[in-house]
């Protein structure tokens, strides 16, 4: 198989569901947002505040392509990242890309208890935070569309996303 990207919107489920799979194919679990705080040395929040969302996605982008993957690997990603740049067309190029695809309400009810992680949704709340979301994910899933696999994100499991990607290393 090939290093298998996790995308999808924030509280999808990308790093508890890679974790799983990469645990389950006995491959190196690597989270982006981990590896961003790290070299950063601050979290992604702080990171945000300080240097604001442009220079962000900048260096979110350069840890993407700079960071030293072994071939079995599963890479967590920001919800954003593959929305800006070539960021999407490279991972399609450099592994497979499995979306982990949820409703606007799914997406609510996993993130209602830690918006205080997440600053872009701190201060939304009920009719608003479904608004934002549901219009967040309209404008990504044009990127998000182009992975090589779309998946339920209610009924996937690590089983199922093994499955998957095999099917697709086959073709």
């Amino acid at each position: 198989m090939a290093r298998i990207f996790l995308i999808g919107y924030m509280g999808s489920g990308k790093t508890t569901l890679g974790r799983k799979l990469a645990t389950r194919l006995n491959y190196q679990f690597i989270d982006l947002d981990h590896v961003l705080e790290e070299q950063a040395g601050m979290t992604i929040a702080e990171y945000f505040a300080s240097f604001g969302e442009t220079a962000f996605r900048v260096a979110e982008s350069e840890i993407l392509k700079s960071t030293a993957y072994p071939e079995n690997a599963v890479i967590s990603t920001g919800g954003g990242l593959p929305c800006f740049f070539d960021n999407m067309e490279w991972m399609n190029v450099n592994g497979i890309t499995l979306y982990i695809n949820l409703t606007p309400k799914a997406l609510i009810s996993r993130l209602g208890n830690n918006k205080d992680d997440r600053p872009i949704l701190r201060d939304k709340h009920g009719d608003e935070l479904l608004a934002f979301i549901t219009e967040k994910l309209e404008e990504r899933n044009a990127f998000y569309l182009k992975a090589n696999i779309i998946a339920d994100g209610l009924s996937l499991t690590a089983e199922k996303a093994a499955a998957l990607a095999a099917e697709k290393t086959e073709l």
